[in-house]
């Protein structure tokens, strides 16, 4: 599934890590990214948390589809920034999962946090 999306690879995302309810992703914040206040646009930084959502959700084997999600914006990312994408699988029950996303920097500093709740399809 990582390997065919194109939306993420066309933006520079790379998945680093892909495991048993666990994905990570990186991206660096280019300027086209930036909004009218020299920021990082929200709609990236939650791109990124999707896309490890996606990964983390869809690492049992059943095509897995975000069912909704929430992102709470921490810190501010500017262009030159790289962003990491850390997508732990909080719980499954059914068809239906919990996913916690949190963005930081290398250095740590949180950028978002981001809930996802999935659902495979048949």
């Amino acid at each position: 599934m990582m390997d065919a999306d194109t939306a993420s690879a066309a933006l520079g995302i790379e998945p680093t890590e892909l495991g048993d309810g666990r994905a990570v992703c990186r991206m660096t914040v280019t300027e086209r990214m930036v909004n009218g206040h020299g920021l990082c646009h929200g709609g990236y930084v939650f791109l990124l948390a999707d896309t490890a959502f996606a990964g983390a959700c869809n690492s049992h084997g059943p095509v897995t589809v975000a069912a909704g999600a929430e992102i709470t914006f921490v810190s501010p990312a500017r262009a030159g920034d790289v962003l990491i994408a850390e997508a732990e699988e909080r719980t499954r029950y059914g068809r239906s999962g919990i996913y916690d996303v949190t963005v930081r920097r290398p250095d740590g500093q949180v950028v978002a946090e981001f809930r996802g709740r999935s659902r495979e399809l048949k």
